[in-house]
C-alpha cells in the first residue's frame, strides 16, 4: 500500500499549537478521504478531522472543532490538521489515515472504511 507519512507532533504548553501534516499523495490522487485519528493513553481512538481529496467538503469533531481545522494542500498532496489553544486532554497519539468516506472517520462501526493507517505522531500537551 501507498504509504501515508505525518510529521509535526511533538510537545507543547497548554494553550499552544502544533500543525501536522500528511503526506498522501496516493490517497488524494485516489479520490479518498484523508484524516486523523487520535488515542490517548487508555483511551479509545476517536476521529478527529477528515477531508475530502477535493478538499471540498470537511468534517472535524465536535469535540475539537473550536480549536483544530483540516486542511488540503492539493498540489503538495498533504493533508494538515492545525491544532490551537491545545490542551492536556489532547496528548495522544495521531494517526494519518485514509479512508472510502467521512463515516469511517465518525463512526467507530464504520472503521472497516478505513483503507490505511499512517505510523503515528506524538502530540504532548502539558499544563
Amino acid at each position: 500500500q501507498v504509504p501515508l507519512v505525518e510529521s509535526g507532533g511533538g510537545s507543547v504548553q497548554s494553550g499552544g499549537s502544533l500543525r501536522l501534516s500528511c503526506a498522501a499523495s496516493g490517497y488524494i490522487d485516489g479520490g479518498r478521504y484523508v484524516g486523523w485519528f487520535r488515542q490517548g493513553l487508555g483511551k479509545e481512538r476517536e476521529g478527529v478531522a477528515a477531508i475530502a481529496s477535493d478538499g471540498a467538503t470537511s468534517y472535524v469533531a465536535d469535540s475539537v472543532k473550536d480549536r483544530f481545522s483540516i486542511s488540503l494542500d492539493a498540489a503538495e498532496k498533504t493533508v494538515y490538521l492545525e491544532m490551537n489553544n491545545l490542551q492536556p486532554e489532547d496528548t495522544a497519539m495521531y494517526y494519518c489515515a485514509a479512508g472510502r468516506s467521512f463515516s469511517g472517520f465518525i463512526w467507530r462501526t464504520d472503521e472497516r472504511e478505513i483503507i490505511n493507517w499512517g505510523r503515528g505522531t506524538q502530540v504532548t500537551v502539558s499544563s
